[in-house]
Order: structure tokens, then C-alpha cells, then sequence
């Protein structure tokens, strides 16, 4: 499905994973509106007494959902790590699915001015909530050289993170301002050797400044434990991810939310006393068939996991 050009990824897949055919009156949540591509088809399978609630921190998505009249939905304006308040404000305490759809989306990317791509010369913005936090040019124009390496190398897996830095430093100190996104890709390209034609030489840069003025890792890892929190029992998280940072996180949580809490071996507990699994795994990874990349190319990187709330142990003999 499209809407203002953007295809929501993994459709079916994650209405499939969210079970909302089987509990079509539950409460639904879509953590990353975008352009409503989810929530759309979750609308299309909800029962009449269903309820979905969507979460965006894009002023421009949030505009977008406008167009969606349902009396079953609702569309708020936040950052999905602030989950739990949220939803707590639209008097939602409990919820039988999550979807989190991870990364930045088309329309971000195609709309020069936001400045996410090298592909249009656009003021360097990135944030994707546009009303608070500084811009990608206030921030490098800030930043000392040692903060912007970690950031390049660490959110970029970039491995001339120190010739970038430095780069940047060495226009910044001769009056050069950075301020838009030609500049950055043209001074990067300056800094590191050539790659592979398919790759910009500024790829790694920007991914790693969209990802740290946006706290996206951040925010991951602070929504996670609310999923958790916030499911019923038998209520599913789905997470579509698209690179391996995000996908790292989310199968680690995933997995030691579904293999319990350590305790030591020595340590005198019975059976009913053992911290028990918050999580049972759906499966293993699904990845984007060759038939959507090819609809879609910027599908396949795609990957998503899904884990099920397991069943709440209230003491001794409960399960």
C-alpha cells in the first residue's frame, strides 16, 4: 500500500504477526505511523470494536493521518519512547499489539527539505521531529572532533570516522560553514578513498547524524521494556528493522525477555519462585520477499522479529 509515497514495508506480514485477525476487538498500537500504511491494513482487518492508537514524532505524519476518519483510530504527536505516558494520556493501559517500524521514511527521505539525502543541496536538518532538538549543521558546528568520530564510527560503522571528524573540524576552523547537505556529502567524499560505485562515499555519514540527532537507538532501547510492560498476556510486539544496529537490539532484548531473568545457581529458590520469561518467541526473523524488494528496493534490508507476552506468574502455583 501507498500513502504520499511512501510503501509501508511487510505488510501482510506484520498485520499477521500483530494476530489482529484473531483478536479483531483488541487494542492495537502502530509505534511509527509514517504514512499510515500499517495502520491502514490493521484497520482493514480490526473488528468494529477494535481500537488502534498510532504514535509519530513528524509533524508532517501527523498531518498526514488527518485524512484518516475512523472512529476505531487515533493518532498522536510523540516519540515512541514516550510510549507508555502517551498512552496513558489517551487512557490506554493495557494493549494486544505493537508494530514499531524502525528508520527513516520515504517521504523524509524524498523531501529535500528535511535534508536527510545527499541527493538534493537542502539546508542539513534530520530531525525528524522538527519542533524540538538541534539541526544536523547545528550540531556539527558544535560538536568537537572526537564526538563527531565516535558518532561516524559507532552509528555509521564507518571505518574513516577520523579522517571525516577531522575533515569537519579543519573547514569548520577555516570558516566553512557546514550547512547544507551538499557540502557535508562533497567534504566526505574529500576524506575517505573511493568505494564501490553503488555506495555514496557519504552514505555511512549521514545515517550515523540521522541516527544520533534522533536518538534512535536510544529511543529502541527506553520503548522495548514499555512494550513489554504494556502487553497483555498472549499480546504481540513486532519490530521491522532495517540495519544491523537496530536489528542487534532488538534481538538481544527479544531473547533475554524470552529466556527469564538470571539468577545464580546457588541461590535457594523453588521452581515457582524462579524469575519466569516476560516473552515468548514468534518464530525466527522474516525477511522482505525478492517480490516486494523488486516493488520496493529500499524493502531489502528489511527484517522482522516477533515475540508474544507470556502468561503473568502472580506466586506460587500460578502460571
Amino acid at each position: 500500500m501507498m500513502a504520499g509515497g511512501h510503501q509501508a514495508v511487510m505488510l501482510a506480514q506484520a498485520v499477521e504477526a500483530l494476530n489482529v485477525p484473531n483478536v479483531r476487538n483488541g487494542i492495537y498500537v502502530d509505534g511509527t505511523f509514517g504514512r499510515g500504511g500499517h495502520s491502514r491494513r490493521i484497520l482493514d482487518v480490526l473488528g468494529s470494536e477494535g481500537r488502534l492508537i498510532a504514535l509519530d514524532r513528524d509533524l508532517d505524519a501527523i498531518t498526514a493521518g488527518a485524512a484518516i476518519n475512523d472512529k476505531r483510530f487515533t493518532l498522536l504527536h510523540g516519540w515512541f519512547g514516550e510510549m507508555r505516558a502517551l498512552l496513558a494520556g489517551a487512557g490506554i493501559e493495557k494493549v494486544d499489539g505493537i508494530l514499531l517500524d524502525l528508520g527513516v521514511s520515504s517521504p523524509q527521505l524524498d523531501d529535500a527539505a528535511r535534508g536527510f539525502s545527499f541527493r538534493f543541496d537542502a539546508p542539513l536538518d534530520m530531525r525528524m521531529d522538527t519542533s524540538r532538538g538541534l539541526t544536523a549543521a547545528q550540531w556539527l558546528a558544535i560538536a568537537d572532533e572526537s564526538e563527531i568520530r565516535e558518532v561516524i564510527k559507532n552509528h555509521g560503522e564507518e571505518r574513516f570516522a577520523k579522517q571525516i571528524a577531522a575533515a569537519i573540524v579543519a573547514a569548520r576552523a577555516g570558516g566553512a560553514a557546514i550547512g547544507t547537505t551538499r557540502q557535508l556529502a562533497a567534504l566526505v567524499a574529500h576524506a575517505v578513498p573511493a568505494r564501490e560505485p553503488r555506495q555514496d562515499p557519504a552514505t555511512r555519514t549521514f545515517q550515523a547524524l540521522r541516527i544520533h540527532l534522533n536518538q534512535e537507538l536510544e529511543e529502541l532501547s527506553v520503548v522495548l521494556p514499555q512494550c513489554v510492560d504494556l502487553l497483555n498476556p498472549g499480546g504481540r510486539l513486532a519490530v521491522i528493522s532495517f540495519h544491523s544496529l537496530e536489528d542487534r537490539i532488538v534481538k538481544r532484548f527479544m531473547r533475554e525477555a524470552a529466556a527469564g531473568a538470571r539468577v545464580p545457581a546457588r541461590l535457594p529458590l523453588r521452581a515457582y519462585e524462579m524469575p519466569q520469561p516476560q516473552m515468548r518467541l514468534i518464530g525466527k526473523a522474516q525477511r522482505t520477499s525478492d517480490e516486494e524488494i523488486a516493488r520496493n528496493p529500499r524493502a531489502r534490508s528489511a527484517s522482522l522479529r516477533v515475540a508474544e507476552r507470556a502468561a503473568i506468574n502472580s506466586g506460587r502455583g500460578a502460571l
